[in-house]
């Protein structure tokens, strides 16, 4: 992992670790890297969420980019795959997203899509880095009317929520579906994009103020979507984070339909239907064995990336597979979109719903969930990456997996985008497991602080 580049862009306190300055910086040398082979004048689209910091840093990149003679496109608060999406359609040279996605209004970040609405391979986000990071500055300070300029792209909002709508198959009149748009990128265009297809809404956080995106809503605190379907008696709940490319589910009970189920549900969807590209899935190495146990149950191959959407996206291009995500609800449907899109898979999994014609928690039976726990340990950002080389938390790791070995799996990560190593365990006996886990984590807590 690089200096600046985690698995989602460059992320941290806004102001304060991800300054104007950087903003300013990454917006020049993003802007060279992406366009550098181009002919014309270089034409990149910025979106951005919701959060406060977003104003300061759009200036900032703009300023960067237009500084290299390049043209910044402002599509204002979209959701990130919005831009994904935009990048095609309007046939720009890159696309780039102020978001620190699911994290506190403190966090926001810079990621970048090239020409095709992908995120970038590690080795050109490498070649940003360094430039960035260099005494050198060798990047073209171009005067006069060969300066940047930038642009309002006004209907983008619009188009995206044309797209979302088109990419409905069938209506859903007749479906009770309950929102939360944790007061994030998502607030106007999901609602638009769902009723426009026949859905009866009810919604929450859908009014953001700049400071409350993901403030105890959206998809990492999904008690109040639970509450609200059971109490408004929903047929299906869909929770996104800060920039909508997250989605999870709730059945009609208030019991969760994460990821990994998402994928099931939808997976055998598309096998029955003989739409499955090589009848498989890519899920990663965080996926519940419960997925894997489901597609050896059902004819359907399970393949494991590295955690982060671009990672499973790269493994998709690699075999030519139409689906994959993550447990955390990136979900791709490349039929639709180059990176997870949480409207889209709200929408992929009413279709399901309405042509099933089952209630939301028949869907979830297909996949039975393995227990798993999952425990953070806070270190130093500057050891996140070197954390075996430490005696004692090498010690403790290679120990649990022995223990473990058989009878279930452990599985030590980075956080890519927070000063954190997670710890997970998936077995049988949870109480066991939640136990080990927090040990674990207080090892690595009290020699990596």
């Amino acid at each position: 992992m690089g200096k600046l580049f985690g698995t989602d862009g460059v992320r941290g306190i806004a102001n304060t670790e991800l300054t104007g300055r950087l903003a300013y910086e990454l917006g020049r040398a993003g802007a060279y890297v992406l366009t550098k082979e181009t002919s014309h004048t270089p034409k990149i689209l910025v979106g951005m969420d919701t959060r406060i910091s977003g104003d300061m840093l759009e200036a900032a990149l703009t300023a960067g980019i237009c500084s290299v003679g390049a043209h910044a496109v402002l599509a204002g608060i979209v959701p990130t795959p919005a831009v994904a999406y935009l990048v095609r359609k309007y046939k720009l040279d890159a696309g780039i997203v102020i978001s620190a996605s699911h994290n506190p209004v403190e966090y926001n970040g810079i990621k970048f899509f090239n020409s095709e609405g992908y995120k970038l391979r590690d080795e050109l986000e490498n070649m940003i880095e360094d430039i960035v990071l260099s005494d050198k500055d060798d990047l073209p300070k171009p005067t006069g009317e060969f300066i940047g300029t930038k642009s309002i792209a006004e209907e983008a909002l619009d188009d995206y929520i044309d797209f979302l709508t088109a990419s409905g198959k069938v209506k859903f009149n007749g479906i009770k579906v309950a929102v939360d748009c944790a007061n994030g990128a998502s607030y106007k265009a999901a609602p638009i994009a769902l009723l426009n297809l026949g859905a009866d809404l009810c919604i929450i956080h859908n009014e953001p103020n700049g400071n409350n995106i993901n403030l105890n809503c959206g998809s990492t605190h999904i008690d109040s979507l639970k509450k609200l379907v059971v109490e408004n008696g929903a047929d299906i709940g869909f929770a996104f984070d800060g920039d909508a490319d997250r989605c999870l589910a709730v059945d009609e009970n208030g019991e969760l339909i994460d990821g990994d189920k998402i994928l099931a549900i939808c997976g055998l969807y598309l096998k029955e239907n003989g739409k499955l590209s090589g009848d498989t899935v890519v899920g990663t190495v965080m996926s519940n064995m419960g997925l894997s146990v489901m597609g050896k149950k059902h004819g359907i191959n399970i393949e494991q990336a590295n955690v982060g959407d671009r990672y499973v996206i790269e493994k998709m291009l690699e075999g030519g597979y139409c689906l994959g995500g993550e447990q955390s609800g990136h979900i791709i449907f490349h039929e639709y979109n180059t990176t997870g899109d949480g409207i889209i898979t709200a929408i992929q999994m009413l279709t399901v719903l309405k042509v099933k014609g089952v209630k939301a928690s028949e869907l979830a039976k297909v996949m039975d969930v393995y227990p798993q726990v999952l425990v953070n340990a806070k270190i130093k950002n500057e050891y996140k990456n070197t954390y075996m080389d430490n005696e004692e938390v090498s010690a403790a790791v290679h120990s649990l997996e022995k223990k473990f070995e058989g009878d279930g799996r452990v599985l030590i990560r980075p956080s890519g985008t927070e000063p954190l190593v997670r710890v997970m365990i998936e077995g049988t006996d949870i109480e066991q497991m939640q136990h080990d886990a927090e040990e674990l984590a207080a090892i690595i807590e009290k020699n990596l602080q």
